[in-house]
Formats: C-alpha cells, sequence, structure tokens
C-alpha cells in the first residue's frame, strides 16, 4: 500500500529554499537588514531559519526582553511571503546565565568543568537550565503563536555531547536503578562486573565512563550513551512542552547530524529514539565534495545511503535538508570549492531521496568569528554578482518548477540494517583491528542498489521487516531480544536475508552468546562460526564459488581485513577460501528456511563480489531499478512518487557527460517541458527530472 504522510502546514505550498539566517548579528546594519529582503527574493528564497543562536539578542540581561528586531523580521519576512521556521536559542546561551549559574556548565569526561563559551555545551540535567529554557521558549510561543510567518519551530541545534557533572551522576544512576529494578545483582550480571573485580555493592559507587576511572566495562558504556539518548530526549521534551500547549498545530523538527566517517563528534545520539519525538525529520548535510580520497561516485552513494537514513527513520516521510552548503565549509581538512554544476546536482540528490527542501547554512557571511569563511548565498561583497550567488538562483528555479514533488514518498523493496547501539558496541569493542568498518560495510553493500537505480531503506534492527523483499545485515554483532525470532519469521515467509561476518556474537549488554556463533542468528544461516581472522592491510585471500553450486555463482574473488572461518551445518557451500590453513573451508553459504534463504558472506568482499553478488539477488528476486535501462557507472536514479504522478531523478555524478537508456516509458523533462523516450544524455554533474 501506497504510503501518504498529512501535509506539515497548509502555508507550505511547494519545496522549501532558503536558510540559517542570523539577522541579529547585523542589528547595527539596517541597511544590511533591508537588502537581505531584496536578495532573498532574487535568489527564489522562500524559507529562513532564524534566531538559532540569539539568545542575547532577545535577552541580553536575566529578564529584560529586545524582542523588537526579531518582531521587524518576522513581519519583513511576512510582507514578502518568506516562511519562517523559528528556533528557540538553547544551543548557545549567554554569558549572564554561566556567570549567575554556573551550574548550567557541562563538566567532561575527565571531570573538567567547561568556561562559558563556543556552544552545544551546557548540561541537559541542570534544573536551572531547564527552567529558563523553557521560559525562554514560552514566550516565544506566545509571542508568534500566530504570526503569518511561523510555520515550523526549530528546537535548539545539532543537539550532541554529553555532561558528567554530578547532577548527571545521579541522574544515570535512577535511570540505571528504573532499568535494572532498582536490583544491583540484575546490573552486575548484566555488565559482567565480576571482570577485574568491578562487582558494585551500592548505587553510589556507579559513575559515568571515564579516562580517569571505569571505561572497561562495555555494558557500563552502552548504558551510559543509551542514557545520554534519554536525557537529551527528556530535556528536549521539556524544551517542546510550552511550544506544543501553545502552537500544538505547528510542527516541531530538530536538525539532527550525519553519520560521515569524519563526523564522529555527533554519532552519540539514537535517532531511532529521537526520530518518534519530533514532526519531521531534519539533518545538516556536508560532505567533502570533490575530496582526494574518494572518487565523487563514491560520495555521492555514502550521502545517498545518509539520506534513505532519514526518510526511513519516520517509515518514509518526505524530510528536511535543514543546513547544506551552497560553496565550502570551513572546517573540513580542505576546504573545497564546489565545481559549477555540483550545488545544484547535490542538492536535488536530497530531493531525489526524499527531501522537501533545500536550506543552506548561511544566508549572510558574518564579519568576524569562527564561521566568517563558512560558505554562503551571500558572501562578504554583500551583492548578488557571484557565482555562488546564480547557482543558488538557479536551485530555486528548479525547486520552483518541481514543487508538485512536496511530500511525494519513496517505496522501497530492500532494506540494509545500519544500527546505532550495533555500532556503539562495535566501536567499543577491543578485537579486530583498529578500524572496525561497520558504516563502511554497511556502504559498501548499499552502493550496489544505488548504482542500479534500487530504492533501498536504511533501517536498524527493531524495523519492521515484513514489507521487503530482501533484508542486509553486514556486521550485526549485538542482537537485541526478539531481533532473530524476526528475522527467523521474514525468511520463513518467503524473505532473502543476508549477513555476514561478525554477526550474532552479542546481545544488549554486549555479552557474548553462549553455545556458539552467530548465536541467535545460526538456525537461519545454518552455519557455525568457530575463529575470524584479521588481515594486515597488506594482506589478502581469495574466495572462489564451487563448480555447479546450487545458486549457479562463479569467479574468484580477493577478499581483505578479515575472514571468519565457519562450518556448513544445514547451509549449502557456495564458496571456499583459496589459500592460508583454511582453504577450502567455507566463505560463502546458503541456508534454505522455511520459504527463503538466508546468505552468509564470512569475508569482507571487494566491489566486483558485491556487484556481481547483489546483481544477482536483484535479478533473482525481480526487483525493479526505477528505469528499464542499465545505468551507467556513476550515474544513479531514484523515484518518488504521490497519488496522480511519478517523478524519476537521474543524476551523473561522473567527471565527463554519460548517456542513460530509459526504455519505451514516455517521460516529461520537468526543466525544459519536453517529451522524453528512448534516451537522456546528461552533462558533467547533470541531473534530468522526469515525470510520468
Amino acid at each position: 500500500m501506497k504510503k501518504e504522510f498529512p501535509v506539515l502546514n497548509s502555508k507550505i505550498k511547494g519545496l522549501l529554499h532558503g536558510g540559517d539566517y542570523n539577522p541579529d548579528q547585523w542589528l547595527d546594519y539596517p541597511e544590511i537588514l533591508k537588502e537581505d529582503v531584496r536578495l532573498l527574493k532574487l535568489a527564489n528564497c522562500n524559507c529562513v531559519s532564524i534566531n538559532i543562536f540569539g539568545w542575547s539578542a532577545i535577552e541580553p540581561e536575566e529578564g529584560r526582553y529586545t524582542f523588537e528586531w526579531l518582531d521587524k523580521i518576522m513581519d519583513d519576512m511576512a510582507a514578502n511571503n518568506v516562511h519562517v521556521i523559528l528556533a528557540t536559542p538553547s544551543g548557545a546561551r549567554p554569558a549572564w546565565m554561566s556567570e549567575k549559574y554556573p551550574e548550567v556548565l557541562r563538566v567532561n569526561r575527565d571531570r573538567t568543568k567547561n568556561l562559558h563559551g563556543c556552544r552545544h555545551n551546557h548540561c541537559f540535567t541542570s534544573p536551572v537550565y531547564r527552567e529558563k529554557t523553557y521560559n525562554i521558549n514560552r514566550l516565544l510561543a506566545e509571542r508568534y503563536k500566530d504570526h503569518p510567518a511561523l510555520i515550523m519551530w526549530h528546537i535548539s541545534n545539532e543537539y550532541g555531547g554529553e555532561c558528567h557533572c554530578p547532577l548527571c551522576q545521579d541522574a544515570f544512576r535512577n535511570w540505571l536503578k528504573k532499568k535494572y529494578d532498582n536490583n544491583l545483582d540484575k546490573l552486575n550480571a548484566s555488565w559482567w562486573t565480576g571482570f577485574w573485580s568491578h562487582k558494585f555493592t551500592s548505587w553510589s559507587q556507579i559513575e559515568s565512563p571515564s579516562p580517569l576511572g571505569e571505561n572497561c566495562v562495555h555494558g557500563h558504556n552502552l548504558d551510559w550513551q543509551r542514557f545520554v539518548t534519554d536525557q537529551t530526549i527528556d530535556f528536549y521534551k521539556n524544551e517542546i512542552a510550552p511550544i506544543r500547549e501553545i502552537t500544538p498545530n505547528v510542527p516541531v523538527t530538530a536538525n539532527f547530524m550525519g553519520a560521515y566517517p569524519h563526523m564522529e563528534l555527533f554519532l552519540g545520539l539514537d535517532y531511532w529514539k529521537f526520530a518518534k519525538e519530533v514532526d519531521v525529520l531534519s539533518w545538516d548535510n556536508y560532505p567533502a565534495w570533490h575530496n582526494d580520497f574518494e572518487t565523487t561516485e563514491e560520495l555521492a552513494a555514502n550521502v545517498g545511503f545518509v539520506h534513505d537514513i532519514y526518510r526511513s527513520l519516520r517509515g518514509g516521510q518526505p524530510f528536511l535538508v535543514m543546513e547544506s552548503t551552497p560553496s565550502l565549509v570551513n572546517w573540513h581538512d580542505t576546504n573545497k570549492l564546489k565545481r559549477p554544476g555540483m550545488h545544484l546536482l547535490s542538492s536535488m540528490q536530497g530531493v531525489a531521496h526524499g527531501a522537501d527542501s533545500v536550506l543552506y547554512f548561511q544566508w549572510r557571511k558574518g564579519r568576524g568569528a569562527s564561521e566568517k569563511f563558512h560558505g554562503a548565498v551571500v558572501d562578504h561583497c554583500g551583492h548578488e554578482n557571484t557565482r555562488v550567488f546564480r547557482e543558488v538562483t538557479e536551485v530555486g528555479e528548479v525547486l520552483n518548477k518541481i514543487k508538485e514533488i512536496q511530500g511525494a514518498t519513496a517505496e522501497s523493496k530492500v532494506a540494509i540494517i545500519y544500527d546505532v547501539e550495533n555500532r556503539w558496541a562495535i566501536d567499543d569493542l577491543q578485537g579486530l583491528k583498529k578500524h572496525r568498518g561497520y558504516v563502511e560495510s554497511c556502504q559498501a553493500a548499499y552502493k550496489v542498489f544505488w548504482e542500479n537505480g534500487v530504492s533501498v531503506d536504511v533501517i536498524n534492527m527493531d524495523c519492521d521487516l515484513s514489507e521487503y523483499d530482501l533484508v542486509i545485515a553486514p556486521m550485526l554483532y549485538m542482537v537485541r531480544p526478539n531481533v532473530a525470532d524476526r528475522i527467523n519469521e521474514f525468511v520463513k515467509n518467503g524473505g532473502t536475508f543476508v549477513t555476514t561476518y561478525w554477526s550474532g556474537i552479542v546481545d544488549e549488554n554486549d555479552l557474548c552468546f553462549l553455545g556458539g556463533f552467530p548465536g541467535p542468528l545460526r538456525e537461519v544461516t545454518g552455519i557455525w562460526s568457530e575463529e575470524i581472522d584479521s588481515l594486515y592491510d597488506n594482506e589478502v585471500n581469495h574466495i572462489e564459488f564451487k563448480a555447479n553450486n546450487m545458486e549457479n555463482l562463479k569467479g574468484t574473488y580477493e577478499v581483505k581485513e578479515y575472514c571468519d572461518l565457519i562450518h556448513a551445518e544445514t547451509a549449502e557451500v557456495l564458496a571456499v577460501y583459496k589459500s592460508d590453513f583454511y582453504a577450502d573451508m567455507p566463505a560463502v553459504t546458503v541456508n534454505r528456511y522455511g520459504e527463503g534463504k538466508a546468505y552468509y558472506i564470512a569475508a569482507r568482499t571487494g566491489e566486483e563480489f558485491n556487484n556481481d553478488f547483489y546483481s544477482k539477488l536483484i535479478n533473482d528476486l525481480g526487483i525493479k531499478s526505477v528505469v528499464d535501462g542499465k545505468l551507467p557507472k556513476g550515474v544513479t536514479a531514484q523515484m518518488r512518487s504521490n497519488k496522480d504522478n511519478k517523478f524519476t531523478f537521474i543524476m551523473n555524478f561522473n567527471e565527463e557527460a554519460k548517456e542513460v537508456e530509459l526504455g519505451k516509458e514516455e517521460y516529461i523533462d520537468m526543466l525544459s517541458g519536453d517529451k522524453v523516450v528512448n534516451k537522456v544524455t546528461l552533462e558533467k554533474y547533470g541531473v534530468k527530472i522526469l515525470k510520468q
């Protein structure tokens, strides 16, 4: 059944275009504030996010409020048909608060206390900070509840980080008491505290993990990270309470961060839990286009993977790209400009995967401080005669032409399990190689479907599997309760399941399963994993498909990093290792289970194997690409649809033009209005948006 979602706000007609606007930094420059209105309209922008870090501008002293500037900005936006996503300012507090109420300052893992400064460094438990944020949010909601410009609330900014102050220690202990039924013996058993004589005999002995103290009990570390997510959400709920009360019909969002390897700082929260608490998901998208360590195609596939996480977090609901850069950032190792054409292409990639917006950080570059050289629509020159402004204007023109796509959804018959708690556990374990590559293994499987124009949902292990034909779970190290039962049921009912080495190793407390790996997945996979060999970076092995194997797979493939030594129990052996003492041992197996199949890939395979193996599954299962023709390498296609039409995005992430065969379908090019049949040519970084 086609999924449909309610319209977020009846004021929104089409796709949002605009971004973070910081008029509070320009209050001494009224001529610039006036010019911004002209430039917004010229750039085809219909939306701004304001007040994200505006606390000191609206409450410069405790209890003294200066909303007049914000009133004028809101009124100016309404008069010029520009929507406002109004932010609560808790992401950065004013200096007077840090001075008067030092308890709001965050304490670090090493138990040092922050001084005032930067942002995102407040205590989520502090009653004072909760009171202050609640009060300022109530004032904002009461003042702007009926304002015609208001379409959405932007709660705080990029929630993240943790606090280890005494208040948070007490909150953590209370959280543990609730989880473990006030039973220390239950906690000790779950954490395996007999290790190194770490057994606790009173709740007061338990502290958060620290490099100065306890940090080697993995169940402890996991529970702390779960607590941080829960405490952050609890703080957020306190923030939104007055907003929900006063403006119940205005949707709420909180901008999340991506899952790129270089963004480890922002991976401390479980967004699967947080996603339930917002009305619409939004995220901040900052890939390093044109870098020297991956191809444009490889990066584009990884960005698509993250877009699909956000589309999947709320069951396929369209999301927002809340921040992106129109040109460059200021915090990559090398801050490279987007090449001509990339801004439109990368913006449309978000829309193709389910975004209903292209929003930027930032609208205008500030004069000073750490983000003065971060990309913006309006540069320090202050006018529209720049390459970046012209490219932003072009994006706005395109969004106007395709505005009927707003609210359209995507359907997927393939799911990849990427689970945050599983990642926490893998990152924390001591074993294998130093870099375990969990995200990369998920993205490597995803890339095959991305290249073939096959839509993929990226889900966690607790999601419903019944709507999919194929579920892939790379490195499913942790298996939480009931997960294996649901996987077994999925396969019994005819589903195809693929998992890999280092799966079914531990439970939700990071305790190893007894009785043989892959633990609760042993029955469905039909194998026993005895050992796993980690290879040095310069080592390789090979796997070879056996002659006349039941899947008719052929070939020899290089494998690296990990080789799982397994025994087939009820599974059929498809491929074996070629060398080392485990030559001829199973390397790829398939197990018939009920009406379906479960595959086990015992080694870390490369692009050639993944392409051949997953392409065969696509063909065997009759999984359709969104276009009939074969896509050239580096070209991908995504589809969104509503009850009336299908919208196909074809995107070329190559450095040269490519021709794409479309089959017999007839399309309308939404940008030119021309009819399109048989084939289409895409220039370097080209994009076509076709309507059926």
